[in-house]
């Protein structure tokens, strides 16, 4: 399980009393965080996550808090930061900020059909509708700068196939980079993988772990979601299932023709950013135990498989 920084039952007992929950009963760090450090915690008065930030600065902790404030109120299923008996809602426990958040309904769906897709896709066009406008603004510490720094690096030192595959990628960044598209923007989860998603059948009833949300092109958040949602067993996307999701998105708001010009960079681009932060925890926590570190093999054949991309936007919904 993923437990940068283990926490003993008597310190969360005591950190338990700062909130109006009842007695703890139970608690077990949560498998599948690949960043940060989370737990189950039961009480008397219900269940709820625990997180341990590990990444990132605590100033952007309030543009979290703030963000799932106005998701939840605009109605849609996301978890959001308790208030002690003080008020407070961002905590400290062993020496790291803690979020405590109520454990919401449902679980990880690991064969997702067309359904659940398109369901998916509607939830995260009502998620950049709430957002965009909005005013919350943060900077993603591994956006288009980044991929270019840890590209290049990994350019020198990799393998001759992935030296290959950089060389064709990383000009479409730097395009990107300079010339900034207008494509609309809104707040990205920027991580709504499988593991960060919650169903009670077809029915979507949860999105979690927004610690990596930040201010882009909506876009790009779909083609993070395709990229995962909608891969077909020979390692290549979907098309039903591609199409099932972007179908519902574009049920909500209808892509532009400035989008579908750049989906198929959108798509590379998003397999690339994974490949990197992956082939990065790989070289950094490879031997660490207890951390799940995730085959960034994996994304390097994705984009691969990109160099061909045969799922198109819809235009005309």
């Amino acid at each position: 399980m993923s437990v940068f920084t283990p926490v003993s039952r008597s310190a969360l007992e005591a950190f338990l009393q700062r909130f109006e929950l009842g007695r703890l009963i139970d608690f077990s760090g949560i498998a599948g965080g690949t960043e940060n450090s989370n737990f189950f915690v039961a009480t008397e008065h219900g269940e709820y996550v625990l997180t341990l930030i590990e990444r990132g600065p605590a100033a952007d902790l309030p543009f979290l808090i703030g963000l799932l404030e106005r998701l939840q109120q605009a109605g849609l299923p996301v978890p959001y930061a308790l208030a002690d008996r003080q008020g407070q809602v961002l905590q400290q426990l062993r020496q790291r900020p803690a979020l405590l958040q109520p454990k919401l309904a449902g679980r990880h769906v690991e064969q997702a059909d067309a359904s659940h897709c398109q369901a998916l896709g509607q939830m995260l066009a009502r998620l950049h509708g709430a957002t965009a406008g909005s005013g919350l603004q943060r900077r993603s510490d591994r956006g288009l700068d980044w991929m270019l720094e840890q590209g290049r690096a990994l350019l020198e030192r990799g393998e001759a196939q992935q030296q290959a595959l950089l060389a064709e990628v990383l000009p479409i960044v730097e395009r990107l980079r300079g010339q900034r598209p207008g494509m609309p923007e809104a707040v990205l989860h920027g991580d709504l993988f499988r593991d960060n998603v919650l169903f009670e059948g077809h029915h979507l009833t949860g999105l979690i772990d927004f610690h990596n949300a930040f201010s882009g092109w909506a876009l790009y958040d779909v083609a993070i979601c395709v990229n995962d949602w909608c891969l077909a067993a020979d390692g290549g996307l979907d098309q039903r299932r591609a199409e099932a999701l972007l179908a519902g998105y574009a049920s909500q708001r209808r892509f532009t023709a400035l989008e579908a010009d750049n989906w198929p960079d959108l798509l590379r681009v998003a397999a690339l950013r994974f490949w990197l932060s992956r082939q990065i925890a790989a070289e950094q926590h490879g031997q660490q135990e207890g951390v799940l570190i995730k085959n960034p093999a994996h994304f390097q054949a994705l984009l691969q498989r990109h160099r061909q991309v045969t799922v198109r936007l819809p235009l005309a919904l």
